[in-house]
């Protein structure tokens, strides 16, 4: 039905039927190329990450409702974990409808969803979320607290140290938040998903390795 792939910091690409998502492809801010963009729909969760220009099908960087090819796209205004309650809210969490499964894609947000984010989301399927910590992102502790409030099936944790990625921020391991966690694991280089039906029965961490 469609995959899951990791490309480093929060950029991920979700394709469907021929058609992708690429969520915050500007991948030099960490040191690595920036993902190509063309005939894609780019989202962004937020402005800094967002690369475009390379004949996108549609740039979708804030709050708001869209409908592209396989995807049902809505974006919730959040506060970006660096900010303040007094700031402008820099940041959007996205929910990705693909037929009858739910993904939610965090961003760099504050530690605890409000209630009107969590009911904006509604029931999801499969969440991703940084985990990397250093005062940038969402720690283990909060992307598992995260986790908790938005109850999903699959996990895919982004946004931790890697050898190739210069952050901003020194970034805690992946195995910190599956310590935290404390779920079954699977670790695969591209996650697929044929159904709903196909998803685990109870909260799974899947590892999707970084590819180029």
């Amino acid at each position: 039905m469609f995959d899951i792939e990791c490309k480093g910091g929060n950029a991920v690409v979700i394709t469907a039927k021929g058609e992708q998502l690429i969520f915050d492809p500007k991948l030099s801010v960490a040191g690595l190329p920036d993902l190509k963009v063309k005939d894609a729909v780019v989202v962004a969760t937020e402005d800094r990450l967002l690369h475009a220009g390379e004949g996108e099908k549609l740039v979708i960087n804030g709050p708001g409702e869209y409908e592209v090819g396989a995807f049902s796209i809505k974006g919730v205004a959040a506060q970006r974990h660096i900010d303040t309650e007094a700031d402008e809210k820099r940041s959007t969490i996205y929910r990705v409808e693909i037929g009858d499964i739910k993904i939610a894609v965090l961003g760099n947000v504050a530690p605890k969803l409000t209630d009107a984010q969590l009911e904006a989301l509604g029931v999801v399927d499969i969440l991703i979320v940084p985990v990397g910590g250093g005062g940038y992102t969402l720690d283990a502790t909060s992307a598992v607290a995260a986790t908790r409030q938005v109850e999903p099936k699959v996990v895919i944790p982004v946004h931790f140290a890697d050898k190739d990625m210069k952050y901003e921020v020194p970034q805690d391991e992946l195995e910190t938040f599956n310590h935290e966690l404390s779920a079954p694991v699977e670790i695969t280089a591209k996650y697929k998903v044929k159904s709903a039906a196909s998803l685990p029965a109870n909260l799974t961490m899947v590892g999707v390795t970084r590819t180029s």
